[in-house]
This record gives structure tokens, sequence and C-alpha cells, in this order.
């Protein structure tokens, strides 16, 4: 089940730059957390960042913080992921999701998905 659309993935040279959004069409974010996650081929789905509803609290994947900054902007019913600095290591498709409270490391917590966009980091 789709609930969930990301946007703005691509490619990118390593060093580049790209801005994910993530939006609902049939209900509101803003009673949500929000978190982007991220799959490669043959790995895991992994939490990348999420930022809260209530206090807007950011969390982020330990190799990300200081180049992804997680963003909301309620009366758009959007949450944006802006990621600088891409590397190789980067390239997944990434996914958001919505959840009660931040929880970057139980995939399984969230309700609702997306169906992903892909980045792709490479020379």
């Amino acid at each position: 089940q789709v609930q969930l659309e990301e946007s703005g993935g691509g490619l990118v040279q390593p060093g580049g730059s790209l801005r994910l959004s993530c939006t609902a069409s049939t209900f509101s974010l803003d009673r949500y957390a929000i978190g982007w996650f991220r799959q490669a081929p043959g790995k895991e789905r992994e939490g990348v960042s999420c930022i809260s509803s209530r206090d807007g609290h950011r969390y982020y994947l330990s190799n990300t913080k200081g180049r992804f900054t997680i963003s909301r902007d309620d009366t758009k019913n959007t949450v944006y992921l802006q990621m600088n600095s891409l590397e190789p290591e980067d390239t997944a498709i990434y996914y958001c999701a919505a959840v009660g409270f931040c929880e970057l490391s139980n995939p399984g917590l969230y309700d609702y998905w997306g169906q992903g966009t892909q980045v792709t980091v490479s020379s």
C-alpha cells in the first residue's frame, strides 16, 4: 500500500547535492514523526533521518550528520531531506515513512510508507 510519495532523487556526482521531498495527498503529516530510510541492493533498510512532530527534534544516521538536513513545512504538508556532500555509499532507494515518535533502528514501527526515489552518486 502506497500512502506517501517521495520525489527529488536522481544521478549526482560525488560531492553534489539533492533535495528529497515527502508528501501525502490523503492525510496530514503534522501528526507524525517522519523518517527517511534507504535501501541499497543486497542490504537491509536503514534509517537515515527523522524529524518529530511535537518539538521538531531531528535524528540522523551517524555518517550523515553534518551532510544531511531534515526539515518540514506543515503548511505544504511536506518533509524535506537536503543531502549535501554526497558519497557513492549514499546510493540507494530512499523512502519516507510516518510514525508516532522518531525511531531509526526499527523500520517495522512505521505506519505508512512511500514507494521510494532512487539516489545514485557516481562519477
